[in-house]
């Protein structure tokens, strides 16, 4: 696992389930404050509102007040008067007064109640545009759903087809207008889509069958001719030579058909301890380890995840392969543990061996890239054990993420939701 993506060799399982993609994006730190196009759309309209009223409202406030200070001069005047008032808001104009007097604080008054008038104009036509706002910006938010609907209607349609179904349509109905353009041109990419994965999946199975049946029947004729006691000696060589070249063809076949399946997303699903997972796989290299001297260490507690249980034992299978594979000569070990966390679970294989540097992490995940870029051949694998994990986390919706050891080695972990 330190140097290599190793060996994957995998049995036959069951038709694939239908591809599909996954739409979902990353998750937010909040996401209720997402800026969605409908929230925008109703901060436009409301704005767009607010702005206009205020607009409006300034050029009824200064129109207003042109008005009354055009009209300050009373056109009348008064002699002799002895004024009453009626309210406070004049007290200069109590008793008798002369005329000049009088109507200096008369013109006075007259200014102030124009002010006053003024101001509550001007109060009561902000109250009356802020409860015009918030019944514009709730008319927005209505009417922005509405437009919005159909957008609603095709994300729909994409997460259904992302969930199990490339059959369904979206078939919008309406006007002939960009969105349904928009859900006509989003059919005819799933019916290229639902052709092409039919036409991969038909590719798979027919490979399958084609490509394995020849080496079966080399493999038998090779057993065959190696049982023979009367086969001379360069015979018997010649003959484990080609057995040796027809299972390392074998298990590169299997090995593109599993990642060729793995690609799919997982719609069958069922709990799966991992650790129940990780005991198996640690049972089937505990023999190759012993003959190396490695120590399988680590504590497997149960952690269940969705998914698919043959698929997984895969995942663990070839890490633990790739992980005893590449180890140290003398000394080594190799450590499995299995741990649940918050909606996830967790399987870690971590190892000793050769040292990794850190920028050639991305290539080891690589069908056929080994340490150093090298692609060609190794009798440690034929180069899909790690990309195989990657496809079949991603197909269970998980992810995959490996370091390097200070010490050399490897450690890898794969994440799967539960």
């Amino acid at each position: 696992m330190s140097a290599s993506t190793g060996p994957e060799s995998s049995g036959a399982s069951a038709v694939p389930p239908k591809p599909t993609w996954d739409p979902r994006e990353p998750s937010r730190p909040y996401p209720w404050l997402r800026p969605t196009i409908r929230i925008r759309l109703t901060l436009l309209y409301g704005g767009m509102f607010l702005i206009a009223g205020i607009v409006l409202l300034t050029i009824i406030y200064l129109l207003a007040a042109q008005a009354l200070q055009e009209n300050t001069a009373l056109p009348f005047r008064i002699l002799d008067a002895n004024a009453q008032l009626t309210s406070d808001r004049c007290p200069g104009l109590t008793g008798t007064l002369p005329s000049e007097v009088f109507m200096q604080r008369l013109s006075e008054c007259t200014d102030a109640q124009r002010a006053l008038a003024l101001d509550q104009l001007l109060r009561r036509s902000l109250i009356a545009l802020l409860g015009l706002a918030v019944a514009a910006f709730a008319f927005g938010y209505v009417m922005a759903g509405r437009v919005l609907a159909p957008l609603g209607r095709i994300t729909r349609t994409a997460r259904q087809v992302a969930g199990s179904d490339l059959h369904k349509r979206i078939e919008l109905e309406g006007p002939d207008d960009e969105l349904k353009e928009l859900a006509d041109t989003f059919d005819e990419m799933l019916d290229r889509l639902d052709r092409a994965f039919t036409a991969q999946q038909r590719f798979v199975a027919n490979a399958s069958h084609e490509l394995r049946t020849p080496l079966a029947i080399n493999r038998t004729l090779l057993e065959v001719q190696l049982s023979d006691p009367d086969a001379s000696p360069e015979l018997q060589q010649l003959g484990k030579t080609l057995l040796a070249t027809n299972e390392r063809s074998e298990e590169l076949v299997e090995g593109l058909l599993l990642l060729a399946r793995s690609e799919n997303e997982i719609v069958d699903r069922k709990p799966v301890d991992l650790s129940e997972v990780a005991n198996q796989a640690v049972e089937q290299v505990r023999g190759e380890a012993g003959n190396k001297g490695l120590e399988l260490r680590g504590v497997r507690q149960p952690a269940y995840a969705q998914g698919n249980g043959v698929l997984l034992e895969r995942v663990a299978l070839n890490l633990l392969q790739n992980a005893v594979r590449y180890n140290l000569r003398e000394g080594g070990w190799v450590s499995v543990t299995t741990e649940p966390l918050p909606g996830q679970a967790v399987l870690v294989v971590e190892n000793t061996g050769p040292a990794v540097p850190a920028y050639e992490i991305d290539n080891l995940f690589e069908p056929f890239r080994r340490l150093g870029g090298d692609r060609t051949g190794s009798d440690k694998g034929v180069g899909l054990g790690l990309s195989i994990v990657r496809s079949v986390a991603r197909a269970h919706g998980g992810t995959v993420s490996a370091e390097p050891r200070e010490d050399g080695g490897l450690v890898i972990r794969v994440a799967l939701p539960v």
